[in-house]
């Protein structure tokens, strides 16, 4: 009988090398999400961002999706049911049960839910956690509401949407605002200013009053939107969201967003 072999304790790191060491596919995905994410919020279609990113448009669906980024009312339907089945079911179970009562098939429930090696954003996720392609679309989609339905909530939405943007004043000073949570989680209907050390708060009833006193297309000066609180950041925030425009001389201090007038334009016609 021969000799016993002695045993050879493994290396860390041992054992079969990968065919490709550099692929990574959750890398990969992530860049293929931010691609078609910058994509769409320059307001290309799927079929064209398929195309530029020689993807299949279901598949960019799929990634926008999973970036948080693409909402519609089969999207919305498919994952809510799905999310129902899921509190009970394992994840393949879940989806031939949306897929049964949705009447649709598994290959269609799965194209409208996000990747799941993915990170998936949902439309409330902290702006930390979301691209800046991703930020702005979720800017878009809540003006864009807006101005489909003016109510009071859908410009809640907006000024939501904008937390912790840069605006400038009228003689172009930089500022921020932030919404703080109360106990039930909730936002609270304050805007916390911060300019200097000391964070000022201002009202959402001054905002929606000031909204109202809107007259013109241009607005001359801050005071021309009422003798109200804090109407200097509110004269600010308008001009950033494409509600008023303002004198040549002041945009020079306080920039030129793009598509300033069409915006303005847009803006009067809902009103």
């Amino acid at each position: 009988m021969g000799k016993k072999r002695a045993y050879k304790s493994r290396k860390p790191g041992g054992g079969r090398k990968k065919l490709k060491p550099e692929y990574d596919a959750g890398k990969n995905l992530k860049e293929q999400m931010e691609s078609a994410v910058a994509l769409y919020d320059s307001e290309m279609s799927l079929q064209a961002i398929g195309e530029e990113l020689g993807l299949n448009p279901i598949k960019v669906r799929k990634l926008l999706i999973t970036a948080g980024v693409y909402e519609s009312e089969v999207a919305g339907k498919v994952q809510a049911t799905f999310q129902e089945y899921r509190e009970t079911q394992d994840y393949k179970t879940s989806i031939l049960s949306t897929a049964n009562t949705l009447k649709l098939s598994k290959a269609s429930v799965t194209s409208y839910l996000p990747y799941r090696k993915g990170v998936y954003f949902t439309s409330t996720a902290e702006k930390g956690k979301i691209s800046v392609g991703a930020e702005r679309q979720r800017r878009y989609r809540a003006m864009k509401r807006w101005r489909d339905e003016p109510t009071e909530e859908n410009f809640w939405g907006v000024v939501l949407a904008y937390t912790g943007v840069k605006f400038k004043t009228y003689s172009g000073l930089p500022f921020s605002y932030e919404i703080k949570k109360g106990r039930n989680g909730e936002y609270t209907k304050e805007l916390w200013i911060d300019r200097r050390e000391k964070s000022k708060s201002l009202a959402w009833s001054s905002v929606l009053l000031a909204l109202k006193n809107i007259k013109e297309e241009v607005v001359e000066r801050p005071k021309a939107l009422g003798d109200i609180r804090g109407v200097t950041y509110i004269y600010g925030m308008f001009y950033r969201f494409g509600l008023i425009d303002v004198p040549d001389e002041v945009k020079e201090k306080m920039g030129h967003p793009k598509n300033r007038k069409k915006q303005v334009a847009m803006y009067r016609s809902v009103r």
